[in-house]
């Protein structure tokens, strides 16, 4: 921790050669320019030709504050949604027309100008998610709820649920994230899962539900469940023990026999059989309130088998590095593995 410098709240780290920069010119420095996503976006574009002094000034941007980690996270994770993918084409289509030295800004600042719509395109929709749902978690947090007709729903980091139960209907909705069932038994009415692209109905038994993105996942613990997917309305039955995803690209493999890894997080456990290290670590950040960076990419592919209590995610990043050989560097809000 040596390394770790803190910053006042208006300082700004600014990167090599940032200052005389098309975009910096432009935007000069209004207040909105020093707020955390407004640097978020200055980084995104920056990084992808950065050198390594620029590196260790954005990891030091990164570590300066927990806002800054949340608001990169969020400009990062919407870096490939549709409507930028769109708008970057259409700019491609433009920079060839254009003159040199103004496609070079204009590309900049339009870039910069679509990431900021789609992030508030992002924040509304995580707004309008907690609007609909009755029930939501924090990174990291878990959830037990105890359902008008006996059922008992355990809601895993990151999630949102609703639910309807009366004397003629016992409807659910997972809107994003991932929830364990313990299902009271009734002949009468059948429970119901809504999740993505699928709809599950079942009179009792147990299974998880892991809707991510536009993947789902569904796990059986004990009896059977019926999963109808909504796409092309097929009916799949699984028994004990079975798993299937169902996403974009149709329905996958049914596995038998994995459960117990893919249900540990019930326990408090996170579980990786013979798991390519990028593979965790994407799991890893579910449950981590702050920012966790690879540094290294030829780490990536390294397998990992373990079981590590998920309560932790600092101490499973730590015996990871020592598992792959590497350094973690720990900031607040912030993990680097290189």
């Amino acid at each position: 921790m040596s390394d770790y410098r803190s910053l006042t709240p208006s300082a700004r780290i600014l990167p090599p050669g940032f200052e005389n920069s098309p975009m910096h010119q432009q935007q000069g420095s209004p207040t909105d320019s020093d707020t955390p996503l407004s640097q978020a976006l200055d980084w995104l574009l920056l990084l992808e030709n950065a050198d390594d002094d620029c590196r260790a000034r954005f990891a030091e941007w990164l570590a300066a504050s927990p806002a800054n980690a949340e608001a990169f996270e969020r400009a990062q994770r919407c870096w490939q949604a549709p409507i930028l993918v769109t708008a970057a084409a259409r700019l491609e289509r433009s920079r060839q027309t254009a003159p040199k030295r103004s496609r070079r800004i204009g590309r900049t600042l339009a870039i910069a100008a679509s990431l900021l719509l789609v992030v508030g395109i992002t924040l509304q929709s995580d707004l309008l998610l907690r609007l609909r749902a009755d029930h939501v978690t924090a990174i990291g947090q878990r959830q037990s709820l105890d359902l008008a007709d006996g059922s008992r729903v355990l809601l895993n980091t990151g999630s949102a649920f609703s639910s309807q139960i009366d004397e003629r209907q016992r409807v659910t909705q997972l809107l994003r994230g991932e929830a364990y069932f313990d299902v009271a038994k009734d002949s009468s009415r059948p429970f119901q899962v809504a999740a993505g692209p699928i709809l599950i109905s079942v009179r009792g038994t147990a299974f998880s539900v892991r809707y991510l993105g536009d993947e789902a996942e569904v796990s059986v613990e004990r009896g059977e469940i019926e999963v109808h997917t909504r796409g092309n309305d097929s009916r799949i039955y699984l028994a004990s023990g079975d798993s299937i995803r169902v996403g974009p690209d149709g329905i996958g493999n049914r596995t038998h026999g994995a459960t117990a890894n893919q249900l540990a997080w019930v326990q408090g456990r996170l579980i990786f059989d013979d798991r390519p290290l990028h593979e965790v670590l994407d799991e890893l950040r579910r449950y981590y309130p702050g920012w966790i960076i690879n540094g290294n990419s030829r780490l990536d592919d390294l397998r990992i088998t373990g079981n590590y209590r998920l309560s932790e995610p600092t101490d499973i990043m730590r015996s990871l590095a020592q598992v792959t050989s590497a350094q973690l560097h720990e900031y607040p809000s912030l993990l680097i593995l290189n």
